[in-house]
């Protein structure tokens, strides 16, 4: 496992901590998972059609842009999952060309969208789809919760690993810091244990 640091520099070293994600929120890298965060082996977010009923549902609760759905999305999902915008605004355009979507005026400089009747159609031929895809969002959201311990567990994990990274990216480490740092794992690990 490597640890980043600013600088682009890491530390190469042989500790694996796992598959642990002790993210809690945070930016990670982009993955799978249909061109956002948060593919890390598992399925595909979505599936062929699933992104545009989720938008039409979105857009139908209220006008919104491009930039605004993807943050949503990411809300419902705890921060777990986030479409990119090379996926979003493609079909933002398919939607808006095929009528089910049209733009607003607004105060910005971006461009926001409101249902069209046709969108409220289509939208009513697939509401049990739609439902389904919005629940499985805030499942999503809820099994990250759970995943990462909360947001307080998740934040002190990463306070944790950013420390080590930084002091082993140094290169001021021995095996007499090793030895320390071994020691304060374990007692903290005990004590976790003992609550």
């Amino acid at each position: 496992m490597s640890f980043g640091r600013a600088g682009g520099r890491s530390w190469g070293g042989d500790w694996d901590f796992g598959n642990w994600s002790f993210d809690g929120g945070g930016r990670g890298g982009r993955g799978g998972g249909g061109g956002g965060r948060g593919g890390r082996g598992r399925r595909r977010m979505f599936d062929s059609g699933e992104l545009r009923i989720v938008l039409l549902a979105l857009i139908e609760k209220e006008p919104r842009h491009g930039y605004d759905l993807i943050k949503a999305i990411e809300e419902m999902t705890g921060g777990d999952y986030a479409p990119s915008p090379g996926v979003v605004y493609p079909t933002l355009s398919l939607l808006e060309d095929a009528g089910l979507i049209a733009s607003v005026e607004t105060d910005g400089a971006r461009k926001a969208f409101r249902i069209t009747d046709a969108g409220i159609a289509e939208l009513s031929d697939k509401r049990d789809e739609a439902d389904a895809l919005l629940a499985r969002l805030s499942e999503a959201g809820e099994e990250r919760e759970q995943r990462a311990g909360g947001p307080q567990i998740g934040r002190a994990v990463g306070n944790l690993m950013a420390a080590m990274a930084h002091r082993l990216a140094s290169g001021e480490t021995d095996a007499e810091f090793k030895h320390r740092v071994a020691e304060i794992l374990d007692e903290a690990a005990q004590k976790i244990e003992r609550l």
